[in-house]
């Protein structure tokens, strides 16, 4: 190592050994520049366009949708079909115990706070649109029944309910789940690209993982935009009948603006928490709206049909999941409904991924599908089965002029809808109410995910620099205000189906990445396990070996160990004894010994979020196909319980604990001899490198399967790709010397 670096490793463990403060990760979340500039210049120019030139865009649009629809409309419906079995299967699977983040992590939030945010996640402005104005419309012009009959009505509720249904939070669920992995298992960036690291290996980091970025965002954007779009026509609607404004462009230019405004203030003012708060409140406004509809008008028929419904959805739902209408000319209502619906979906993933990757940490794979499928599905259930039976019993009682009111104007159906109940004044006001809270605070979050998406960030908790979060809020609201100049919400709906497919291609590399690194998770669980040795207290050292008495480590264990003992520990035992290690390895290999919480080093460990850590000690050694890495991290944890009378409540001792790259072993080397922390590395050394001979081995037979393919390279090259970045980052610092020498 450096003197300036031995010297600021020095002078940080001294100040936290005297301060007892954190190492903090040093590197501030930055704008990746060539994402935002290049996904910033694909919405301006897609902007001026339509502002400049609406009838032509509006005619492009026209074109690419009817092209998608009939040479990619099979795919879209494959692939809803295919994320939906592949993220149920991984669930039922052996992944299913998986959890993201360590084997002994476990979930930040409680069960009933996690579901309660997952419940929340399915409202939005849209479903308000779509529960009313999407079975009227299959009421009245179904795709294969004939039109008001008993059977068009059951279809109207069912078409809805598959459209917003478990297809759509499959989707959710796969990026969810891909972004959580990398990120907390892998230690990647919370990006979309990092979940194509074991297909594309190091090439991600290039040109072709700010492609898969942009298309996140350009995806994103137009999703954002079209639910935006549907927002604000439908709040002109309540406005106009509240306040008397005017439908209009102007009045839905004038809501763009305010959430603009809004989402401007929140990353300015730093008022995220009054957002969120906002949030938690809609969602018993919603609920509290829906169950007056259900009270006050026929209960017993709503009841009735919500649970005819759930029968008509799970019989029909195979056929419906892959039905593309071959034999029929339906190519139209496809583009209008579900091709619409399944590339919003797409646009939206890496938005909702996102946030369900951040509250899942700790949950297994299982948890986190079961979660996500049903939990906010029960939502969408509760509010269509309300308003969208409650919308069709009007029709066929008598109330024509209603279903050809909302078949003309969509936006109007909710609102007539509620002039039929008792408080009909009230309710259009708390339907507003929560129609603009609603499409507030999906504008603010639009904006802070694409901000993200845009930047680089340290850590998963890091949000992008405020300057870019208000960039993406006006960008947004531009794009939207220039659709909705070109048709209104049939040109958002089409701008949607163009733009979500690049980002579904990108879906299918998501698929298949993740499913290649949790397999090589598997093969390394199944290396360690077939490694084990006999063990004592953890480590991987023997009795002999461990050159210290039982009765000396039951010292240690029961001893509440502070911060100057726990660094202490590090300067006399662990690092000569890592150092004496790397000495001998180098005849071989180049290891590397790092002090410090090296910013290069810190992404590869799992450093649990609210946590203390003080000081670290890592072993680096660039093997041929992935690194080894053994972390030492002074980190602050409770006293166990087994203290006895002696021990505090919250009382908290510091814990030497080893990091490997897959995470936190959970036990702590505090007292170990030097024999018996190398041993332990050797240990784990030696599971690494039965690991690394099982998947070759694995790998080659595959390819041999595959039969002689020429210029194929040999399997552990391929392989290589996975864990490209690892061992740059173990060379890098090798070369640079950063080798600390054993201190007195």
């Amino acid at each position: 190592m450096s003197k300036e670096l031995n010297a600021r490793a020095d002078a940080n463990n001294a100040t936290k050994a005297s301060e007892g403060r954190a190492l903090r990760h040093p590197v501030p979340p930055n704008v990746n520049g060539r994402v935002f500039l290049g996904a910033s210049l694909g919405v301006v120019a897609l902007a001026l366009w339509a502002i400049l030139s609406p009838s032509s865009a509006h005619g492009a649009l026209g074109v690419a949708v009817n092209s998608i629809a009939r040479w990619f409309g099979g795919f879209y419906i494959a692939l809803a079909t295919a994320i939906l079995v592949f993220v149920i299967g991984l669930a039922a699977s052996r992944f299913g115990t998986t959890r993201l983040g360590s084997p002994s992590a476990r979930p930040e939030f409680s069960t009933f706070a996690w579901a309660s945010m997952l419940f929340a996640a399915g409202i939005g402005t849209d479903i308000m649109f779509f529960a009313v104005a999407e079975p009227i419309n299959h009421f009245m012009l179904p795709p294969t029944a004939d039109p008001q009959s008993v059977q068009a009505a059951r279809e109207a509720i069912t078409w809805t309910l598959f459209h917003y249904g478990v297809t759509g939070w499959g989707m959710y669920a796969l990026m969810g789940i891909a972004l959580g992995y990398f990120a907390y298992n892998r230690k990647k960036p919370l990006a979309v690209r990092s979940a194509l690291y074991p297909v594309l290996g190091r090439r991600v980091d290039g040109i072709i993982g700010d492609i898969v970025d942009i298309a996140a965002i350009m995806g994103t954007i137009f999703g954002v935009a079209a639910t935006l779009g549907i927002g604000v026509v439908q709040l002109n609607v309540g406005l106009e009948l509240i306040f008397g404004i005017e439908r209009g462009i102007g009045a839905q230019i004038g809501l763009v603006l305010l959430a603009i405004a809004v989402s401007i203030l929140s990353a300015l003012s730093g008022v995220n928490k009054g957002i969120r708060f906002l949030s938690q409140l809609n969602v018993v406004l919603a609920i509290g709206l829906a169950g007056w509809v259900l009270v006050a008008g026929k209960s017993d028929f709503l009841v009735s049909a919500i649970i005819m419904n759930i029968g008509d959805f799970v019989a029909t739902f195979p056929l419906r999941t892959l039905e593309t209408f071959a034999y029929s000319d339906m190519t139209a209502w496809m583009s209008a409904w579900t091709l619409f619906f399944w590339a919003w979906w797409i646009a939206w993933a890496s938005f909702v991924g996102m946030f369900l990757a951040r509250i899942s940490r700790g949950r297994t794979l299982r948890e986190f599908v079961v979660g996500t499928m049903i939990i906010p599905f029960l939502y969408v259930l509760m509010w269509i089965g309300v308003f969208g039976n409650a919308a069709i019993d009007l029709v066929r009682s008598g109330d024509a002029t209603f279903a050809e009111l909302t078949l003309e104007v969509p936006e109007l159906g909710l609102y007539h809808l509620l002039q039929s109940y008792p408080g009909a004044s009230i309710l259009i006001v708390l339907a507003t109410v929560v129609g603009l809270l609603f499409y507030v605070t999906s504008a603010d979050s639009g904006a802070l995910v694409m901000a993200n998406l845009s930047s680089f960030l340290p850590t998963v908790s890091d949000d992008a620099p405020r300057r870019v979060r208000t960039w993406w809020a006006v960008l947004t609201g531009v794009l939207t205000i220039a659709v909705l100049t070109v048709d209104g919400i049939p040109a958002l709906q089409n701008a949607t189906i163009v733009m979500g497919l690049p980002f579904a291609f990108v879906m299918v590399l998501v698929m298949i990445g993740l499913f290649m690194a949790l397999r090589d998770d598997a093969q390394r669980r199944f290396s360690e396990e077939r490694s084990a040795r006999n063990i004592v207290t953890g480590a991987g050292a023997t009795s002999e070996q461990a050159g210290a008495s039982w009765q000396q480590r039951l010292t240690w264990i029961f001893k509440n160990v502070t911060v100057e003992e726990a660094i202490d520990y590090l300067n006399r035992v662990a690092e000569p004894a890592m150092n004496n290690l790397a000495t001998h390895f180098n005849g071989q290999l180049n290891a590397t010994v790092v002090r410090g919480l090296d910013p290069e080093v810190t992404e590869l460990m799992d450093l649990t979020p609210n946590r203390e850590v003080f000081d670290a000690l890592s072993l680096l050694i660039p093997l041929d196909d992935e690194p080894f890495m053994y972390h030492i991290i002074a980190v602050e944890g409770p006293m166990p319980a087994y203290g006895g009378p002696f021990t505090s409540a919250g009382e908290t001792t510091i814990r030497l604990e080893v990091h490997l790259p897959e995470g936190s072993q959970d036990y702590d080397v505090m007292g170990y001899s030097a024999d018996a922390l190398i041993h332990d590395i050797l240990d784990h050394f030696d599971r690494h490198q039965d690991y690394l001979r099982l998947r070759d081995q694995q790998f080659a037979a595959r390819v041999e399967g595959m039969g002689a393919l020429e210029g194929l390279p040999r399997a552990s090259h391929l392989a290589r790709g996975t864990r490209e970045n690892l061992r740059a980052i173990a060379e890098r610092l090798a070369r640079s010397g950063k080798k600390n020498n054993p201190r007195t």
